[in-house]
């Protein structure tokens, strides 16, 4: 059994890219921090070359100071566990600031005490961070229920599926498609992955088509979430966007 009420949870996956469609479109000030960066990741490989540099920036999507938002996908459980609903909310464009906003308001009037909890798959070391960094490279303000700095670790109201999973043992990552499926959850069948994101947002121009896949993964960490604890999953036809 879950130990929060499931309404007091808000699972949530988000997308990013990288700030610029290629390399030469970075600011000279930017590929110098961006080609110290390559050199950090291609340590094992030196000396690095400009050509190694551009090959890897698609990987800057992954670091807040390099790579920005697009999309913020996050669902609600509702219902007795007979009839459990999931409902989606999304939050995407290319102004990353007017999604950050639009999100953070849905925090501040959801989450108006400490009461209520974020939920995601490796949220603690990717999605939460990320969220919180690029707030703060926008100047804004980040609502109490994500700002986990200075708080005691029984403080934060951060849920991790995969922090879950591993029961202690710090060693091992286990992708959110793995756990599922070894879970015996179904998972959709995506025409995408993650590592296609930045493709279908510079090259093919289709947010909607991420937005999906994003949506996709917040009923992947609900239901994770759930099976977790014994309790029941969400049917498909009880599955709806808001």
């Amino acid at each position: 059994m879950s130990p929060h009420p499931l309404h007091n949870i808000l699972f949530l996956d988000i997308e990013t890219v990288s700030q610029h469609r290629t390399f030469e479109e970075v600011p000279d000030e930017w590929k110098a921090l961006w080609r110290h960066k390559a050199e950090i990741l291609l340590k094992d490989k030196q000396p690095v070359s400009l050509e190694d540099v551009e090959k890897i920036y698609e990987r800057s999507a992954i670091y807040a100071e390099f790579g920005k938002i697009i999309c913020i996908s996050c669902g609600i459980v509702s219902g007795p566990p007979s009839d459990r609903k999931l409902t989606l909310k999304s939050f995407s464009g290319d102004d990353e600031k007017a999604l950050l906003a639009g999100f953070a308001d849905l925090l501040r009037k959801w989450a108006p005490d400490h009461s209520k909890y974020l939920c995601a798959h490796n949220g603690r070391e990717f999605d939460f961070p990320y969220l919180c960094r690029r707030m703060v490279i926008h100047g804004m303000n980040i609502p109490a229920v994500l700002n986990m700095s200075g708080r005691k670790p029984w403080e934060v109201q951060h849920i991790d599926t995969m922090e879950l999973w591993k029961f202690g043992e710090y060693r091992s990552f286990v992708g959110l498609n793995l756990l599922a499926h070894t879970l015996g959850i179904p998972t959709p069948k995506d025409d995408i992955d993650g590592s296609q994101v930045g493709n279908v947002y510079w090259v093919q121009g289709d947010l909607p088509r991420i937005v999906t896949y994003c949506q996709k993964d917040v009923i992947t960490v609900a239901q994770v979430y759930l099976r977790m604890h014994g309790e029941s999953l969400i049917r498909d036809e009880n599955i709806e966007l808001k």
